[in-house]
Protein backbone atom coordinates (compact mmCIF):
# COMPACT_ATOMS: atom_id res chain seq x y z
CA UNK A 1 0.00 0.00 0.00
CA UNK A 2 1.33 3.32 -0.93
CA UNK A 3 -0.40 5.70 1.57
CA UNK A 4 -1.06 5.38 5.13
CA UNK A 5 -4.06 5.71 7.52
CA UNK A 6 -4.08 8.48 10.45
CA UNK A 7 -6.91 7.08 12.67
CA UNK A 8 -8.95 10.08 13.97
CA UNK A 9 -10.76 8.38 16.53
CA UNK A 10 -14.99 9.42 16.04
CA UNK A 11 -14.22 13.04 14.76
CA UNK A 12 -17.07 15.78 15.82
CA UNK A 13 -18.02 17.49 12.00
CA UNK A 14 -18.34 21.48 11.60
CA UNK A 15 -22.02 20.36 10.64
CA UNK A 16 -22.62 18.75 14.41
CA UNK A 17 -22.57 14.65 13.37
CA UNK A 18 -20.36 12.19 14.12
CA UNK A 19 -18.11 10.58 11.81
CA UNK A 20 -17.73 7.42 13.78
CA UNK A 21 -13.75 5.49 13.56
CA UNK A 22 -12.64 8.44 10.93
CA UNK A 23 -9.64 7.65 9.20
CA UNK A 24 -7.07 10.04 7.02
CA UNK A 25 -5.38 8.18 4.51
CA UNK A 26 -2.34 10.21 3.40
CA UNK A 27 1.23 9.92 1.49
CA UNK A 28 4.46 10.90 2.44
CA UNK A 29 7.87 11.52 -0.18
CA UNK A 30 11.03 12.39 1.13
CA UNK A 31 12.37 12.86 5.01
CA UNK A 32 11.55 15.00 7.82
CA UNK A 33 14.69 17.29 8.65
CA UNK A 34 15.94 17.27 12.31
CA UNK A 35 14.37 20.73 12.55
CA UNK A 36 11.36 19.82 11.03
CA UNK A 37 11.20 22.94 8.36
CA UNK A 38 11.26 21.33 5.20
CA UNK A 39 7.76 20.62 4.67
CA UNK A 40 5.15 21.01 2.01
CA UNK A 41 1.45 20.50 2.24
CA UNK A 42 0.18 19.24 -1.43
CA UNK A 43 -3.57 18.58 -0.36
CA UNK A 44 -5.68 16.23 -2.95
CA UNK A 45 -8.29 18.03 -5.70
CA UNK A 46 -11.98 16.54 -6.73
CA UNK A 47 -11.85 12.92 -8.04
CA UNK A 48 -7.66 12.78 -6.79
CA UNK A 49 -6.21 11.00 -5.06
CA UNK A 50 -2.15 11.01 -3.94
CA UNK A 51 -0.97 9.11 -7.02
CA UNK A 52 -2.47 12.23 -8.96
CA UNK A 53 -0.24 14.85 -7.39
CA UNK A 54 2.62 12.68 -7.61
CA UNK A 55 2.77 13.65 -10.93
CA UNK A 56 5.06 16.69 -10.04
CA UNK A 57 7.00 15.33 -7.68
CA UNK A 58 10.25 13.64 -7.50
CA UNK A 59 14.12 14.52 -7.98
CA UNK A 60 13.57 16.32 -11.56
CA UNK A 61 10.60 18.62 -9.65
CA UNK A 62 10.66 21.15 -7.78
CA UNK A 63 8.63 19.11 -5.33
CA UNK A 64 12.03 17.57 -4.95
CA UNK A 65 11.79 14.94 -1.65
CA UNK A 66 15.31 14.54 -2.06
CA UNK A 67 15.43 18.02 -0.24
CA UNK A 68 11.85 18.37 0.88
CA UNK A 69 9.51 16.34 3.27
CA UNK A 70 6.10 16.20 1.05
CA UNK A 71 3.18 15.23 2.79
CA UNK A 72 -0.39 14.96 0.73
CA UNK A 73 -3.25 14.12 2.37
CA UNK A 74 -6.36 12.59 0.67
CA UNK A 75 -9.54 14.51 1.03
CA UNK A 76 -12.90 13.05 2.53
CA UNK A 77 -14.44 11.16 0.41
CA UNK A 78 -12.42 10.39 -2.31
CA UNK A 79 -12.54 6.68 -1.67
CA UNK A 80 -9.08 6.37 0.52
CA UNK A 81 -9.89 8.54 3.33
CA UNK A 82 -13.05 8.13 5.51
CA UNK A 83 -15.56 7.82 2.71
CA UNK A 84 -19.59 6.98 1.72
CA UNK A 85 -18.00 3.75 -0.40
CA UNK A 86 -15.75 2.51 2.46
CA UNK A 87 -17.76 3.35 5.86
CA UNK A 88 -20.88 1.39 4.54
CA UNK A 89 -22.49 4.29 5.34
CA UNK A 90 -23.69 5.27 1.95
CA UNK A 91 -26.10 7.82 1.65
CA UNK A 92 -26.03 8.30 5.37
CA UNK A 93 -22.52 9.86 4.99
CA UNK A 94 -22.60 13.13 7.08
CA UNK A 95 -21.74 16.86 5.25
CA UNK A 96 -17.71 17.08 5.51
CA UNK A 97 -16.26 20.98 4.53
CA UNK A 98 -13.25 22.05 3.37
CA UNK A 99 -12.79 22.95 7.59
CA UNK A 100 -13.38 19.90 8.37
CA UNK A 101 -10.55 18.43 6.12
CA UNK A 102 -7.74 21.46 7.44
CA UNK A 103 -8.56 20.91 10.94
CA UNK A 104 -8.23 17.17 10.48
CA UNK A 105 -4.69 17.34 8.68
CA UNK A 106 -3.14 20.08 10.71
CA UNK A 107 -3.96 17.30 13.40
CA UNK A 108 -2.05 14.86 11.38
CA UNK A 109 0.93 16.80 10.82
CA UNK A 110 1.04 17.72 14.42
CA UNK A 111 0.04 14.60 16.20
CA UNK A 112 1.93 12.16 14.10
CA UNK A 113 5.17 14.32 12.88
CA UNK A 114 5.30 17.13 15.69
CA UNK A 115 5.27 19.30 12.87
CA UNK A 116 4.46 23.16 13.43
CA UNK A 117 5.86 25.16 10.21
CA UNK A 118 4.94 24.63 6.67
CA UNK A 119 7.35 25.98 4.17
CA UNK A 120 4.36 25.66 1.45
CA UNK A 121 1.15 24.61 1.01
CA UNK A 122 -0.02 24.54 -2.64
CA UNK A 123 -2.92 22.48 -4.37
CA UNK A 124 -4.74 22.48 -7.20
CA UNK A 125 -9.05 23.17 -7.99
CA UNK A 126 -9.84 21.86 -4.32
CA UNK A 127 -6.44 21.78 -3.01
CA UNK A 128 -5.68 25.43 -3.74
CA UNK A 129 -8.91 25.84 -1.71
CA UNK A 130 -7.68 23.80 1.14
CA UNK A 131 -4.47 26.02 0.70
CA UNK A 132 -6.59 28.79 0.94
CA UNK A 133 -8.40 27.28 4.27
CA UNK A 134 -4.59 26.19 5.96
CA UNK A 135 -3.09 30.25 5.37
CA UNK A 136 -5.95 31.81 6.73
CA UNK A 137 -7.15 29.15 9.58
CA UNK A 138 -3.37 28.97 10.34
CA UNK A 139 -1.03 32.02 9.58
CA UNK A 140 1.51 32.06 11.70
CA UNK A 141 2.37 28.13 10.48
CA UNK A 142 2.46 28.58 6.71
CA UNK A 143 5.47 30.44 5.08
CA UNK A 144 4.36 30.70 1.96
CA UNK A 145 0.99 29.47 -0.57
CA UNK A 146 0.18 28.62 -4.02
CA UNK A 147 -3.24 28.77 -5.00
CA UNK A 148 -3.99 27.20 -8.57
CA UNK A 149 -7.19 27.50 -10.34
CA UNK A 150 -9.12 27.41 -7.23
CA UNK A 151 -10.64 30.33 -4.41
CA UNK A 152 -10.86 31.19 -0.99
CA UNK A 153 -14.90 31.16 -1.15
CA UNK A 154 -17.09 28.43 -4.24
CA UNK A 155 -18.36 31.39 -6.69
CA UNK A 156 -22.26 31.36 -6.90
CA UNK A 157 -21.76 30.34 -10.88
CA UNK A 158 -19.42 27.87 -9.52
CA UNK A 159 -22.28 26.70 -7.38
CA UNK A 160 -24.76 26.65 -10.37
CA UNK A 161 -22.15 24.30 -12.00
CA UNK A 162 -22.37 22.27 -9.37
CA UNK A 163 -26.13 21.94 -9.09
CA UNK A 164 -26.48 20.78 -12.52
CA UNK A 165 -24.08 17.92 -12.45
CA UNK A 166 -25.50 16.90 -8.88
CA UNK A 167 -28.97 16.80 -10.77
CA UNK A 168 -28.01 15.04 -13.55
CA UNK A 169 -26.04 12.04 -11.60
CA UNK A 170 -29.66 12.26 -8.83
CA UNK A 171 -31.95 11.88 -11.69
CA UNK A 172 -30.68 8.60 -12.45
CA UNK A 173 -33.98 6.38 -11.23
CA UNK A 174 -31.67 4.14 -9.52
CA UNK A 175 -30.37 6.72 -7.17
CA UNK A 176 -32.76 5.97 -4.51
CA UNK A 177 -31.27 8.93 -2.21
CA UNK A 178 -28.02 7.76 -2.29
CA UNK A 179 -29.20 3.96 -1.14
CA UNK A 180 -28.85 2.49 -4.51
CA UNK A 181 -28.70 -1.43 -4.86
CA UNK A 182 -26.57 -1.03 -7.89
CA UNK A 183 -24.53 1.84 -9.05
CA UNK A 184 -26.31 4.86 -11.32
CA UNK A 185 -24.93 3.98 -14.43
CA UNK A 186 -26.60 6.48 -16.72
CA UNK A 187 -26.73 9.39 -13.55
CA UNK A 188 -22.47 8.60 -13.60
CA UNK A 189 -22.76 9.08 -17.42
CA UNK A 190 -24.78 12.04 -17.43
CA UNK A 191 -22.53 13.55 -14.79
CA UNK A 192 -19.17 12.82 -17.06
CA UNK A 193 -21.04 14.41 -19.85
CA UNK A 194 -21.85 17.66 -18.45
CA UNK A 195 -18.44 17.97 -16.59
CA UNK A 196 -16.84 17.76 -20.05
CA UNK A 197 -18.48 21.13 -21.13
CA UNK A 198 -16.81 22.71 -17.96
CA UNK A 199 -13.99 21.59 -17.23
CA UNK A 200 -12.13 23.26 -20.62
CA UNK A 201 -12.64 26.42 -22.46
CA UNK A 202 -15.04 26.93 -25.27
CA UNK A 203 -11.52 27.81 -27.32
CA UNK A 204 -10.45 24.31 -26.29
CA UNK A 205 -13.35 22.98 -28.13
CA UNK A 206 -13.32 25.27 -31.54
CA UNK A 207 -10.07 24.38 -31.83
CA UNK A 208 -9.92 20.75 -31.87
CA UNK A 209 -7.45 20.62 -29.03
CA UNK A 210 -8.97 17.21 -27.30
CA UNK A 211 -7.20 15.96 -30.20
CA UNK A 212 -4.04 16.49 -28.21
CA UNK A 213 -5.44 14.32 -25.40
CA UNK A 214 -5.74 11.19 -27.89
CA UNK A 215 -9.24 11.71 -28.75
CA UNK A 216 -10.12 12.05 -32.80
CA UNK A 217 -13.50 13.06 -31.96
CA UNK A 218 -16.13 14.60 -29.68
CA UNK A 219 -17.58 11.73 -28.87
CA UNK A 220 -14.54 10.11 -28.22
CA UNK A 221 -14.02 12.44 -25.49
CA UNK A 222 -17.20 12.12 -23.43
CA UNK A 223 -17.08 8.82 -23.62
CA UNK A 224 -13.98 8.97 -21.91
CA UNK A 225 -15.44 11.21 -19.48
CA UNK A 226 -18.05 8.55 -18.99
CA UNK A 227 -16.32 6.20 -18.53
CA UNK A 228 -13.88 7.50 -16.07
CA UNK A 229 -16.81 8.66 -14.40
CA UNK A 230 -18.16 5.32 -14.20
CA UNK A 231 -15.00 4.03 -11.74
CA UNK A 232 -16.50 6.14 -9.05
CA UNK A 233 -18.85 5.12 -6.38
CA UNK A 234 -21.63 8.26 -6.72
CA UNK A 235 -22.23 9.21 -2.85
CA UNK A 236 -18.11 9.52 -2.79
CA UNK A 237 -18.44 11.85 -5.76
CA UNK A 238 -21.04 14.11 -4.24
CA UNK A 239 -19.43 13.87 -0.27
CA UNK A 240 -16.83 15.84 -1.98
CA UNK A 241 -18.94 17.80 -3.79
CA UNK A 242 -20.72 19.28 -0.71
CA UNK A 243 -17.12 20.44 0.72
CA UNK A 244 -16.55 22.87 -2.49
CA UNK A 245 -19.85 23.71 -3.08
CA UNK A 246 -20.02 25.26 0.41
CA UNK A 247 -16.38 26.15 0.34
CA UNK A 248 -15.77 29.41 2.48
CA UNK A 249 -12.55 30.24 4.27
CA UNK A 250 -14.88 32.48 6.65
CA UNK A 251 -17.31 30.09 7.41
CA UNK A 252 -16.68 28.74 10.80
CA UNK A 253 -15.94 29.95 14.39
CA UNK A 254 -12.63 31.73 13.94
CA UNK A 255 -14.11 34.43 11.05
CA UNK A 256 -17.59 33.99 11.79
CA UNK A 257 -18.48 34.74 7.62
CA UNK A 258 -16.30 37.56 7.77
CA UNK A 259 -14.47 36.78 4.33
CA UNK A 260 -12.64 40.23 4.20
CA UNK A 261 -11.34 39.40 7.52
CA UNK A 262 -9.87 35.69 6.66
CA UNK A 263 -8.38 36.88 3.65
CA UNK A 264 -6.87 39.86 5.42
CA UNK A 265 -5.14 37.11 8.12
CA UNK A 266 -3.42 35.61 5.58
CA UNK A 267 0.15 36.67 5.98
CA UNK A 268 2.10 33.62 3.79
CA UNK A 269 3.64 35.07 0.86
CA UNK A 270 0.93 33.75 -1.42
CA UNK A 271 0.80 33.56 -5.51
CA UNK A 272 -2.30 33.15 -6.98
CA UNK A 273 -2.56 31.77 -10.52
CA UNK A 274 -5.92 31.13 -12.21
CA UNK A 275 -6.14 29.75 -15.64
CA UNK A 276 -7.51 32.41 -18.32
CA UNK A 277 -9.80 30.18 -19.64
CA UNK A 278 -11.38 28.31 -15.76
CA UNK A 279 -14.87 28.52 -16.22
CA UNK A 280 -15.00 27.08 -12.59
CA UNK A 281 -12.55 29.45 -10.92
CA UNK A 282 -11.94 32.95 -12.49
CA UNK A 283 -9.76 35.32 -12.93
CA UNK A 284 -11.56 37.79 -11.78
CA UNK A 285 -12.91 36.47 -8.44
CA UNK A 286 -8.65 35.83 -7.19
CA UNK A 287 -8.38 39.31 -8.46
CA UNK A 288 -11.07 40.04 -5.80
CA UNK A 289 -9.66 37.93 -3.47
CA UNK A 290 -5.94 39.11 -3.97
CA UNK A 291 -6.73 42.86 -3.16
CA UNK A 292 -7.91 41.86 0.25
CA UNK A 293 -4.51 39.68 0.99
CA UNK A 294 -1.59 41.47 2.44
CA UNK A 295 0.86 39.23 0.83
CA UNK A 296 -0.12 37.94 -2.58
CA UNK A 297 0.09 38.26 -6.52
CA UNK A 298 -2.20 36.90 -9.38
CA UNK A 299 -0.27 35.41 -11.64
CA UNK A 300 -2.38 34.35 -14.74
CA UNK A 301 -2.15 31.28 -17.02
CA UNK A 302 -2.65 32.66 -20.20
CA UNK A 303 -4.29 29.10 -21.84
CA UNK A 304 -7.11 27.66 -23.34
CA UNK A 305 -7.09 24.74 -21.41
CA UNK A 306 -9.37 25.77 -18.76
CA UNK A 307 -9.25 24.60 -15.88
CA UNK A 308 -7.76 21.15 -17.09
CA UNK A 309 -4.67 23.54 -17.71
CA UNK A 310 -3.49 23.49 -13.80
CA UNK A 311 -4.06 20.08 -12.96
CA UNK A 312 -0.70 18.21 -11.81
CA UNK A 313 1.49 17.71 -15.27
CA UNK A 314 -1.56 17.98 -17.38
CA UNK A 315 -0.38 20.37 -19.90
CA UNK A 316 3.19 21.65 -20.50
CA UNK A 317 3.11 25.27 -20.98
CA UNK A 318 0.88 25.33 -17.64
CA UNK A 319 2.69 23.12 -15.91
CA UNK A 320 6.25 24.79 -16.06
CA UNK A 321 4.55 28.20 -15.34
CA UNK A 322 3.55 26.27 -12.05
CA UNK A 323 7.22 24.88 -11.88
CA UNK A 324 8.36 28.17 -11.88
CA UNK A 325 5.96 29.70 -8.68
CA UNK A 326 7.14 26.58 -6.85
CA UNK A 327 10.39 26.56 -7.23
CA UNK A 328 10.11 30.65 -6.44
CA UNK A 329 7.99 30.04 -3.06
CA UNK A 330 10.58 27.73 -2.00
CA UNK A 331 13.38 30.09 -2.72
CA UNK A 332 11.82 33.15 -0.77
Amino acid sequence: MDYQYFELGDLELQSGDILLNAKLAYATYGTLSDSKDNVILFPTYYTGTHRSNAAIIGATWALNPDRYFIIVPNLFGNGLSSSPSNTGLGGDFPRISLYDNVRCQHRLLWEQFGIEAIALVLGWSMGAMQAYHWAALYPDQVSTMLAICGAAKTSPHNQVFLAGVRAALTADGTWNHGFYQQPPVQGLKAFGRVYAGWVYSQTFYREGLYKDLGFDTLDDLLRWWEDDHLAWDANDLLAMMEAWYYGDISDHPRYNQDFSAALGAIAARSLIMPCATDLYFTPEDNALEVAQMPNAELRVIDSVWGHYAGGPGRNREATAMIEAAIAELLEA
